[in-house]
């Protein structure tokens, strides 16, 4: 991973059931394509899979800004919080425009009071091996790409969050977590 943050973004939504009724983990890894689609009109698809090394994989593609195919590895997995790292690949604008990034999804459930819980989704995008030498190649200065990059970024979050947390109290609610 490098130092260099093309975009980062955070939206909170309230979700009404209470932060012990909620495991995040088990949402993550067991979200349907179809509740993920469901979740933003930019959801394309997803899956879910183990690494060779037996960790939990979140396969799901979208687009913000640019197409994106994500490989997130569990990184954190507990109840309250999660963080899955993705080295993803990021086409476009012409399908032969490819880069890898490295997406970092991290999500938390915070108690606001006994019904109540508040949904923390954080995403960081920072560039990978290879990104630097692409934006050169097109002539694209890093300051005008994170630029874009940060407005698709907080736009996709922005829709995103407060469906993810309409999907986990649906859940939370029906008992699936206990």
């Amino acid at each position: 991973m490098t130092d260099d943050v093309i975009a980062q973004s955070v939206a909170e939504a309230t979700i009404h059931a209470p932060v012990a009724s909620i495991d995040l983990t088990d949402w993550v890894f067991t979200l349907t394509d179809s509740e993920y689609q469901a979740c933003s009109h930019n959801h394309i698809a997803a899956a879910v899979t183990l690494t060779p090394e037996g960790k939990r994989m979140s396969i799901n593609v979208e687009r913000v800004g640019n197409l994106m195919v994500q490989h997130y590895v569990e990184d954190l997995a507990e109840p309250n919080r999660c963080r899955l790292v993705s080295l993803s690949d990021s086409i476009g604008p012409d399908i032969s425009d490819r880069v890898a990034v490295v997406v970092v999804w991290a999500f938390t459930v915070d108690a606001i009071d006994s019904g109540t819980t508040k949904f923390t989704n954080n995403v960081e995008v920072r560039s990978a091996p290879g990104y630097l030498e692409a934006l050169e190649r097109h002539g694209v200065p890093f300051a005008n790409a994170s630029a874009a990059a940060q407005q698709a970024v907080s736009a996709h979050n922005a829709e995103e969050t407060p469906l993810f947390a309409r999907d986990i109290e649906s859940k939370a609610l029906a008992k699936r977590w206990g």
